[in-house]
């Protein structure tokens, strides 16, 4: 594996490669949800490249830049042992300048997770397209758990015509159902434990459905009984252009919630 550092040292191995390349943009913090993405990058690709990048652009006022976790000696190791052939780790200097041509996000990024962090999504789709075009990847990785974020990103390839296939993947999970995240590290013992009950209520979202129990108001309900005492900033169902349903839509829905624990904002997904 290679470490790369400068968009001049990226660009020149990038112009060596003639065969398929599987690209995973990450921030650092590496877990099994990332390995997972890794492994199937490995498995479909001829290069695999991934870059680890804390973006400041995405981060609002007050957020956890600062104190987003950062474990670059770890992450290198992971990325090696997962057979990465080149991890880009550029510096915030690297990527921008005093004076940047912004990306708009679409207004339906101003729902949700866009609602109570206002700009997030430019500065995520900044990024993205600035590692898209320096790595001109074949296949760019992407889990479900950021369901809104993987839309937008879905979104701006087709509108921006770059010829990337991104390829959608399932959320990972710890042994008791925790959906997996480099934010769980804040968590007390305390806080983990009662954070079961996010994923505890999409499985039972899933059995209303099952049970062809499709009105939208009547599994948020079952919901917050099953996560009775969380501090829950939201619960929606949405269809995939993240539009309110009243009804389910098989093969056409996300059910998402976010939960805080102090400081800590959990999210967690069904697609259905």
């Amino acid at each position: 594996m290679k470490i790369l550092t400068t968009i001049e040292e990226l660009q020149e191995v990038r112009k060596e490669i003639s065969s398929s390349v599987g690209f995973i943009p990450t921030m650092g913090a590496l877990h099994d949800g990332h390995i997972s993405l890794i492994k199937k990058a490995r498995a479909e690709n001829d290069i695999v490249i991934v870059s680890i990048f804390v973006n400041p652009t995405q981060f609002l006022p007050g957020e956890d830049l600062d104190k987003y976790p950062r474990r670059d000696e770890a992450d290198k190791k992971i990325c090696q042992m997962c057979k990465v052939d080149y991890l880009f780790m550029p510096k915030i200097t690297t990527m921008y300048e005093k004076e940047e041509v912004l990306i708009k996000a679409p207004n339906r990024s101003y729902v949700l997770e866009g609602e109570t962090r206002p700009g997030h999504f430019d500065g995520v789709l900044q990024v993205v397209l600035k590692l898209f075009n320096l790595v001109k990847p074949t296949n760019a990785y992407f889990g479900k758990k950021d369901a809104q974020q993987l839309s937008l990103i879905i979104q701006m390839v087709k509108n921006l015509f770059l010829d990337i296939n991104i390829i959608a993947c399932d959320i990972v999970r710890e042994s008791d159902g925790l959906a997996m995240s480099s934010r769980n590290v804040y968590l007390t013992p305390e806080q983990r434990s009662e954070a079961l009950k996010i994923s505890k209520s999409l499985r039972k979202a899933g059995e209303l459905v099952g049970k062809k129990q499709l009105n939208v108001e009547t599994i948020k309900a079952t919901m917050k009984e099953v996560m009775s005492g969380l501090d829950i900033e939201y619960i929606a169902v949405v269809n995939r252009n993240f539009e309110e349903l009243t009804q389910v839509e098989l093969s056409n829905t996300i059910i998402l919630v976010v939960a805080r624990f102090g400081n800590t904002r959990l999210l967690d997904n069904l697609w259905l």
